[in-house]
């Protein structure tokens, strides 16, 4: 038992303890303690942080984990990643695979399972890489935008500042003011009048009522009358006129003989003239025609 002494004993118990810290290394790193997994290549151009331990995801599901970054020599700018993924998973031949970062620097691989899924790529398989920058690498994409747009955003904050302190910007929100309070003492004295409108509305309704009544009634009246009977009497009445003008206009007769004759328009002309000479003689000499006398005397 004197193999076991004290320095056998520490040197058991200090290599228990490496192995124990080797291997608790590992889990915590993600890597699986037990020979559960397949291993594949993923050939990337730029792994931009990718480092052994980060986490390999198909459809958002962990498969696997990265067990070691190693450098192509051979064919310079190469990096290939060594991948262990799940015994159960069947990579179809054509999948890729992407590096992606989040918004806390936080670096994953994604595998994009396309292609084939008939044909399979078999363990040890090299499969090729791409980058996918994420939010972050979007954003650093706007970035060149972003500073061409400055300049315009300057300007545009410029004539902003121009425009918040003109006089009249300031002088039409007061007149808005103004006419935002016109418009609601417009609004109140339109409410009044509808009140009013709708107040008077049945009266005037049944005056309406009223006034069709007697149209009704008119129509009535209209349609009882005898209209044959009266186009009769208006013919009638229409003959009647045509054969007094017909009269009128003939020779025969004392009215169309009136109308007709000349000499007696002349002599009714002479007429007027005499009597128009006599009323003008009248007003110049009217003692000639009229004697008065106060004391009952002639006027010499």
């Amino acid at each position: 038992m004197k193999f076991f002494n004290k320095e056998v004993q520490i040197a058991l118990v200090a290599i228990a303890g490496i192995v124990v810290l080797f291997f608790g290394l590992q889990f915590l790193k993600g890597l699986s303690l037990y020979s559960n997994e397949d291993t594949y290549y993923v050939a990337f151009d730029d792994i931009s942080g990718l480092s052994a331990s980060s986490p390999v995801y198909a459809a958002g599901y962990k498969v696997g984990v990265v067990k070691d970054i190693i450098y192509n020599y051979n064919k310079t700018g190469e990096i290939i990643a060594v991948v262990g993924l799940d015994k159960n998973l069947r990579l179809p031949k054509g999948s890729t695979a992407e590096i992606e970062s989040d918004m806390l620097g936080n670096i994953k691989v994604n595998l994009m399972l396309t292609g084939n899924p008939l044909e399979h790529l078999v363990v040890g398989d090299t499969i090729i890489g791409n980058k996918d920058a994420g939010m972050l690498g979007r954003a650093a994409a706007m970035i060149p935008t972003v500073e061409k747009m400055l300049p315009k955003l300057d300007s545009i904050m410029a004539g902003l500042n121009m425009l918040l302190y003109d006089k009249a910007l300031l002088n039409s929100i007061h007149n808005v003011d103004q006419i935002t309070s016109e418009l609601m003492v417009t609004t109140r004295e339109t409410n009044r009048l509808m009140a009013g409108l709708n107040r008077n509305v049945p009266g005037m309704m049944e005056k309406a009522n009223k006034v069709l009544d007697n149209t009704d009634k008119l129509t009535e009246q209209l349609t009882a009358v005898d209209v044959a009977s009266t186009m009769a009497k208006v013919d009638a009445t229409l003959a009647n006129v045509h054969d007094l003008t017909e009269k009128m206009n003939s020779d025969e007769g004392t009215f169309g003989l009136l109308m007709r004759d000349p000499e007696l328009y002349n002599n009714l002309t002479a007429t007027m003239r005499d009597a128009d000479s006599l009323m003008i003689d009248l007003k110049q000499h009217p003692k000639r025609y009229v004697h008065f006398s106060v004391f009952g005397r002639k006027a010499k």
